[in-house]
Protein backbone atom coordinates (compact mmCIF):
# COMPACT_ATOMS: atom_id res chain seq x y z
CA UNK A 1 0.00 0.00 0.00
CA UNK A 2 1.05 3.31 -0.29
CA UNK A 3 0.01 5.52 2.76
CA UNK A 4 0.06 9.11 3.25
CA UNK A 5 0.77 10.76 6.43
CA UNK A 6 0.92 14.00 7.98
CA UNK A 7 2.36 14.86 11.05
CA UNK A 8 4.84 12.37 10.17
CA UNK A 9 7.65 13.84 12.82
CA UNK A 10 5.84 13.50 15.74
CA UNK A 11 5.08 10.87 18.47
CA UNK A 12 2.55 8.91 16.85
CA UNK A 13 3.36 9.99 13.31
CA UNK A 14 7.29 8.48 13.90
CA UNK A 15 5.46 5.32 15.39
CA UNK A 16 3.43 4.71 12.35
CA UNK A 17 5.67 5.66 9.94
CA UNK A 18 8.30 3.50 11.05
CA UNK A 19 5.07 0.40 11.71
CA UNK A 20 3.91 0.80 8.26
CA UNK A 21 7.65 0.62 6.46
CA UNK A 22 8.26 -2.28 8.17
CA UNK A 23 5.24 -4.23 6.92
CA UNK A 24 6.27 -3.05 3.67
CA UNK A 25 4.11 0.35 2.56
CA UNK A 26 5.28 2.56 1.23
CA UNK A 27 5.34 6.05 3.19
CA UNK A 28 4.41 9.19 1.39
CA UNK A 29 5.09 12.37 4.33
CA UNK A 30 4.08 15.89 4.12
CA UNK A 31 6.40 17.99 5.31
CA UNK A 32 6.09 21.72 6.29
CA UNK A 33 8.74 24.11 5.76
CA UNK A 34 9.73 24.13 9.60
CA UNK A 35 9.70 20.39 9.68
CA UNK A 36 12.75 18.11 10.38
CA UNK A 37 14.04 16.64 7.12
CA UNK A 38 12.79 13.45 6.26
CA UNK A 39 14.49 10.67 3.91
CA UNK A 40 11.77 8.96 1.07
CA UNK A 41 9.00 10.18 -0.58
CA UNK A 42 7.35 13.36 0.35
CA UNK A 43 4.75 16.01 -0.35
CA UNK A 44 5.73 19.41 0.82
CA UNK A 45 3.16 22.10 1.75
CA UNK A 46 2.45 24.67 4.44
CA UNK A 47 -1.27 24.86 5.72
CA UNK A 48 -0.85 27.95 7.52
CA UNK A 49 -0.58 29.86 3.94
CA UNK A 50 -2.83 27.10 2.36
CA UNK A 51 -0.10 26.26 0.30
CA UNK A 52 0.11 22.33 -1.18
CA UNK A 53 2.97 21.50 -3.67
CA UNK A 54 0.79 20.07 -6.64
CA UNK A 55 3.61 18.68 -8.29
CA UNK A 56 4.65 16.69 -5.35
CA UNK A 57 1.61 14.66 -5.16
CA UNK A 58 1.37 14.20 -8.49
CA UNK A 59 4.96 12.33 -8.16
CA UNK A 60 3.88 10.42 -5.38
CA UNK A 61 1.42 8.62 -7.71
CA UNK A 62 -1.92 8.24 -5.58
CA UNK A 63 -2.25 6.90 -2.68
CA UNK A 64 -4.59 3.80 -1.38
CA UNK A 65 -5.20 5.60 2.34
CA UNK A 66 -3.99 8.97 4.03
CA UNK A 67 -3.41 9.44 7.72
CA UNK A 68 -3.89 12.86 9.27
CA UNK A 69 -1.99 13.08 12.39
CA UNK A 70 -1.47 17.19 11.83
CA UNK A 71 -1.78 19.89 14.72
CA UNK A 72 -0.06 21.62 17.37
CA UNK A 73 0.44 19.93 20.80
CA UNK A 74 -3.17 20.87 23.10
CA UNK A 75 -0.66 20.87 26.43
CA UNK A 76 2.31 22.35 25.19
CA UNK A 77 2.01 25.85 26.25
CA UNK A 78 -0.28 27.92 28.97
CA UNK A 79 -3.27 29.24 27.30
CA UNK A 80 -3.45 32.28 25.86
CA UNK A 81 -5.60 33.45 23.41
CA UNK A 82 -2.75 33.50 20.19
CA UNK A 83 -1.79 29.95 21.45
CA UNK A 84 -5.95 28.81 21.48
CA UNK A 85 -6.27 29.68 18.18
CA UNK A 86 -2.82 28.21 17.03
CA UNK A 87 -4.39 24.71 18.65
CA UNK A 88 -7.88 25.40 16.78
CA UNK A 89 -6.31 26.67 13.07
CA UNK A 90 -3.22 23.82 13.18
CA UNK A 91 -5.71 21.21 12.98
CA UNK A 92 -8.56 22.98 10.86
CA UNK A 93 -6.47 24.61 8.00
CA UNK A 94 -4.50 21.68 7.85
CA UNK A 95 -7.34 18.99 6.88
CA UNK A 96 -9.34 21.48 5.32
CA UNK A 97 -6.06 21.50 2.67
CA UNK A 98 -5.37 18.09 2.93
CA UNK A 99 -9.23 17.38 1.57
CA UNK A 100 -8.85 19.82 -0.73
CA UNK A 101 -5.70 18.35 -2.26
CA UNK A 102 -6.75 14.45 -2.00
CA UNK A 103 -9.82 15.89 -3.88
CA UNK A 104 -7.60 16.92 -7.06
CA UNK A 105 -5.96 13.39 -7.64
CA UNK A 106 -7.68 11.43 -10.49
CA UNK A 107 -7.20 7.79 -9.04
CA UNK A 108 -9.09 8.78 -5.45
CA UNK A 109 -8.21 7.37 -2.33
CA UNK A 110 -9.54 5.16 -0.46
CA UNK A 111 -9.54 5.97 3.08
CA UNK A 112 -8.74 9.29 4.78
CA UNK A 113 -8.19 8.41 9.13
CA UNK A 114 -8.60 11.87 10.34
CA UNK A 115 -7.06 12.45 13.73
CA UNK A 116 -9.57 13.43 16.57
CA UNK A 117 -9.54 12.93 20.43
CA UNK A 118 -11.45 12.01 23.21
CA UNK A 119 -11.32 15.39 24.03
CA UNK A 120 -14.80 15.45 21.94
CA UNK A 121 -16.76 14.11 25.03
CA UNK A 122 -15.69 16.49 27.30
CA UNK A 123 -15.54 16.37 31.00
CA UNK A 124 -18.21 13.95 31.82
CA UNK A 125 -17.52 12.54 35.16
CA UNK A 126 -18.27 8.94 36.20
CA UNK A 127 -20.38 8.58 33.06
CA UNK A 128 -19.52 5.70 30.45
CA UNK A 129 -18.97 6.91 26.72
CA UNK A 130 -19.07 5.43 23.71
CA UNK A 131 -18.88 6.71 20.20
CA UNK A 132 -22.27 7.16 20.51
CA UNK A 133 -22.14 9.63 23.29
CA UNK A 134 -22.81 13.46 22.60
CA UNK A 135 -19.98 16.19 22.23
CA UNK A 136 -18.76 18.25 25.26
CA UNK A 137 -19.23 21.62 25.32
CA UNK A 138 -15.40 22.94 26.40
CA UNK A 139 -12.60 24.59 24.64
CA UNK A 140 -11.04 20.88 23.61
CA UNK A 141 -14.32 20.33 22.45
CA UNK A 142 -14.83 22.54 20.13
CA UNK A 143 -11.55 21.69 18.67
CA UNK A 144 -12.32 18.44 18.30
CA UNK A 145 -15.79 19.22 16.72
CA UNK A 146 -14.27 21.13 14.30
CA UNK A 147 -11.23 19.23 13.46
CA UNK A 148 -13.67 16.70 12.70
CA UNK A 149 -15.77 18.92 10.69
CA UNK A 150 -12.95 20.25 8.48
CA UNK A 151 -12.45 16.31 7.37
CA UNK A 152 -16.05 15.68 6.90
CA UNK A 153 -16.33 16.90 3.33
CA UNK A 154 -13.93 13.73 2.27
CA UNK A 155 -16.84 11.55 2.86
CA UNK A 156 -18.56 13.35 -0.36
CA UNK A 157 -16.63 11.47 -2.64
CA UNK A 158 -17.82 8.44 -1.46
CA UNK A 159 -14.64 6.72 0.01
CA UNK A 160 -14.64 6.11 4.12
CA UNK A 161 -13.77 8.30 6.14
CA UNK A 162 -12.66 7.24 9.56
CA UNK A 163 -12.44 9.77 12.73
CA UNK A 164 -9.41 8.54 15.19
CA UNK A 165 -10.71 9.75 18.61
CA UNK A 166 -7.75 8.91 20.38
CA UNK A 167 -6.99 8.96 24.48
CA UNK A 168 -3.70 9.16 26.10
CA UNK A 169 -0.98 7.47 24.12
CA UNK A 170 1.40 5.25 26.82
CA UNK A 171 4.71 4.90 24.76
CA UNK A 172 8.77 5.61 24.97
CA UNK A 173 10.12 8.48 22.78
CA UNK A 174 7.59 11.10 23.52
CA UNK A 175 3.85 11.97 24.95
CA UNK A 176 2.97 11.46 28.59
CA UNK A 177 5.24 8.90 29.49
CA UNK A 178 8.18 11.17 28.77
CA UNK A 179 6.78 13.76 30.95
CA UNK A 180 6.08 11.14 33.93
CA UNK A 181 8.68 8.96 33.78
CA UNK A 182 11.74 11.33 35.34
CA UNK A 183 9.27 11.94 38.16
CA UNK A 184 8.25 8.64 39.18
CA UNK A 185 11.95 7.53 38.48
CA UNK A 186 12.88 9.95 40.86
CA UNK A 187 10.12 9.11 43.28
CA UNK A 188 8.51 12.03 42.95
CA UNK A 189 5.39 10.62 40.95
CA UNK A 190 1.48 10.89 42.43
CA UNK A 191 -1.60 11.40 42.13
CA UNK A 192 -3.17 14.50 40.71
CA UNK A 193 -5.68 16.02 42.08
CA UNK A 194 -8.15 14.06 43.77
CA UNK A 195 -7.41 10.81 41.98
CA UNK A 196 -10.88 9.87 40.96
CA UNK A 197 -10.91 11.59 37.66
CA UNK A 198 -11.39 9.19 34.57
CA UNK A 199 -8.18 8.37 31.98
CA UNK A 200 -8.83 6.19 29.36
CA UNK A 201 -5.17 5.29 27.92
CA UNK A 202 -3.66 3.24 24.93
CA UNK A 203 -0.57 1.69 24.28
CA UNK A 204 1.36 3.36 21.81
CA UNK A 205 1.82 -0.50 20.08
CA UNK A 206 -2.07 -0.47 20.12
CA UNK A 207 -2.76 3.00 18.67
CA UNK A 208 -0.42 2.35 15.85
CA UNK A 209 -2.08 -1.06 15.62
CA UNK A 210 -5.78 0.35 15.42
CA UNK A 211 -4.77 3.30 13.14
CA UNK A 212 -3.54 0.58 10.41
CA UNK A 213 -6.57 -1.90 11.15
CA UNK A 214 -8.92 0.74 9.98
CA UNK A 215 -6.73 1.54 7.30
CA UNK A 216 -6.60 -1.82 6.33
CA UNK A 217 -10.56 -2.58 6.55
CA UNK A 218 -11.13 0.97 4.94
CA UNK A 219 -13.81 1.81 8.22
CA UNK A 220 -15.67 4.64 8.14
CA UNK A 221 -17.05 6.53 11.11
CA UNK A 222 -15.61 7.61 14.73
CA UNK A 223 -13.75 5.04 16.52
CA UNK A 224 -12.85 5.67 20.37
CA UNK A 225 -8.68 4.21 20.39
CA UNK A 226 -8.60 4.03 23.89
CA UNK A 227 -8.28 0.61 26.54
CA UNK A 228 -11.08 -1.98 26.70
CA UNK A 229 -10.66 -0.68 30.74
CA UNK A 230 -10.38 2.59 31.38
CA UNK A 231 -8.56 3.47 34.60
CA UNK A 232 -8.71 6.40 37.21
CA UNK A 233 -5.69 8.65 37.66
CA UNK A 234 -5.08 6.81 40.57
CA UNK A 235 -5.22 3.74 39.34
CA UNK A 236 -2.65 4.90 36.57
CA UNK A 237 -0.43 6.54 39.22
CA UNK A 238 0.29 3.05 41.10
CA UNK A 239 0.51 1.17 38.07
CA UNK A 240 3.63 3.36 36.95
CA UNK A 241 5.06 3.46 40.25
CA UNK A 242 5.33 -0.16 40.81
CA UNK A 243 6.24 -0.69 37.04
CA UNK A 244 9.15 1.49 38.26
CA UNK A 245 9.70 0.25 41.59
CA UNK A 246 8.49 3.69 42.76
CA UNK A 247 6.72 4.80 45.75
CA UNK A 248 3.77 7.07 44.77
CA UNK A 249 3.01 8.75 47.89
CA UNK A 250 2.93 12.15 47.02
CA UNK A 251 -0.27 14.46 45.63
CA UNK A 252 -0.47 17.25 43.29
CA UNK A 253 -3.29 19.53 44.24
CA UNK A 254 -5.63 21.21 41.57
CA UNK A 255 -5.06 24.39 43.28
CA UNK A 256 -1.40 24.36 42.45
CA UNK A 257 -2.25 23.03 38.95
CA UNK A 258 -4.44 25.45 38.18
CA UNK A 259 -1.70 28.26 39.16
CA UNK A 260 1.04 26.86 37.29
CA UNK A 261 -1.22 25.75 33.87
CA UNK A 262 -3.70 28.50 34.14
CA UNK A 263 -7.30 27.02 35.15
CA UNK A 264 -8.84 26.31 31.86
CA UNK A 265 -6.03 24.52 30.55
CA UNK A 266 -5.42 22.14 33.94
CA UNK A 267 -9.70 21.57 34.03
CA UNK A 268 -9.50 20.69 30.50
CA UNK A 269 -6.72 18.34 30.18
CA UNK A 270 -4.73 16.36 33.79
CA UNK A 271 -8.37 17.09 35.34
CA UNK A 272 -10.73 16.41 33.45
CA UNK A 273 -12.89 12.71 33.95
CA UNK A 274 -13.16 10.99 30.39
CA UNK A 275 -14.50 7.33 31.34
CA UNK A 276 -14.24 5.94 27.20
CA UNK A 277 -14.40 2.52 25.79
CA UNK A 278 -14.04 1.61 22.40
CA UNK A 279 -17.12 0.07 21.01
CA UNK A 280 -16.88 1.04 18.02
CA UNK A 281 -13.67 -0.51 17.55
CA UNK A 282 -14.00 -3.60 19.15
CA UNK A 283 -17.58 -4.07 17.05
CA UNK A 284 -15.14 -4.06 14.27
CA UNK A 285 -12.74 -7.02 15.29
CA UNK A 286 -9.95 -5.37 16.79
CA UNK A 287 -7.86 -7.32 19.20
CA UNK A 288 -6.05 -5.18 21.49
CA UNK A 289 -2.57 -6.18 23.01
CA UNK A 290 -2.82 -4.31 26.09
CA UNK A 291 -6.33 -4.02 27.62
CA UNK A 292 -5.94 -2.67 30.89
CA UNK A 293 -3.86 -0.14 32.63
CA UNK A 294 -1.11 -2.05 34.05
CA UNK A 295 -0.64 -4.24 30.54
CA UNK A 296 -0.45 -0.51 29.13
CA UNK A 297 2.43 0.39 31.42
CA UNK A 298 4.25 -2.62 30.94
CA UNK A 299 4.16 -2.45 27.26
CA UNK A 300 5.01 0.98 27.38
CA UNK A 301 7.96 0.41 29.33
CA UNK A 302 9.08 -2.68 27.42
Amino acid sequence: MRVGVTGSTGFLGTALSAALEGRGDDVVRFVRPTSTPVAGARVRWDPERSLIDENDLAAAGGFDAVVNLAGTGIASHRWSAPYRRRVLTSRTTATALLVQGLSTLTSGVAVLVSGSAIGYYGDRGEEVLDETSSPGNDYVAEVCREWEGAAAPFARTGASLAFARTGIVLGRGGGVLERLSPLFRAGLGGVIGSGRQWMSPISLADEVAAITWLIDHQLSGAFNLVTPEPCTNRDMTVALARALHRPSVLRVPAFALRLTLGRELADNTVLTSQRVVPTALAASGFTFTSTDITSVVASALA
